[in-house]
């Protein structure tokens, strides 16, 4: 039980440190989802290209993901409390802006491979949404994604196979062909994270296809 709010505090704290450095990049001018931000201007290094494995065991890009506005989280299958949390809440997102018509999905890449194999992504994805894309991969591969999206993880030292992993908690609103927009606190509620991405999703119609 010490182990788990050992983890629970140290992701709390990734959060509080890397919250200003997210919204550092979110600054810069030009923004064409200003209307959706609620004061930080869109832009950015953050997200990117990657290649998981889903939960049939394919090989798959970051195109071949991000189909539709997509609501991506950072976390692993055995975590105790947070990333069943936030998970549930993100689902309950695209199930709200299903209500309203609008559709979008979420995404769970698991920071923890060696015990996250695609068959137990698929199991746990589709416990928790139809829609739940589960990703997983190699240590390589789930490491590039990590760092393109700048996010945070360690395993914790164990003597069996019940360690924790700490990990940073924001979920990030990709859209298709457009790439990051925005990113998501923990204490951001299903209403609210549905009523900005459904902004996002409302002024991306307005912008050029490619």
């Amino acid at each position: 039980m010490q182990k788990l709010y050992a983890g629970i505090a140290v992701a709390a704290l990734v959060g509080l440190v890397a919250g200003p450095l997210v919204y550092r990049q979110l600054s810069s001018p030009g923004d064409p989802f200003v209307a959706c931000r609620q004061g930080a201007v869109g832009g950015g290094t953050i997200g990117g290209a990657f290649t998981l494995v889903n939960g049939a065991g394919q090989t798959v890009t970051d195109a071949q993901v991000i189909t539709k506005p997509s609501l991506v989280y950072f976390g692993y299958t055995f975590c105790p409390d947070v990333c069943p949390f936030d998970a549930a809440r993100n689902a309950q997102a695209v199930d709200l802006l299903e209500a309203q018509g609008l559709d979008a999905q979420p995404v769970f890449i698991s920071v923890d491979p060696a015990r996250d194999t695609p068959q137990v992504m698929k199991d746990y994805a589709a416990n928790l949404h139809p829609k739940m894309v589960g990703l997983t991969g190699s240590a390589e591969q789930v490491k590039a994604a990590s760092l393109a999206y700048k996010t945070y993880f360690k395993a914790q030292p164990a003597e069996d196979e019940f360690y924790l992993v700490d990990h940073s908690t924001f979920t990030y609103l990709v859209l298709p062909q457009i790439g990051f927009v925005e990113f998501f606190k923990r204490e951001t509620t299903p209403e609210q994270m549905a009523e900005t991405t459904a902004c996002y999703m409302e002024a991306a119609k307005s912008l050029p296809k490619n």
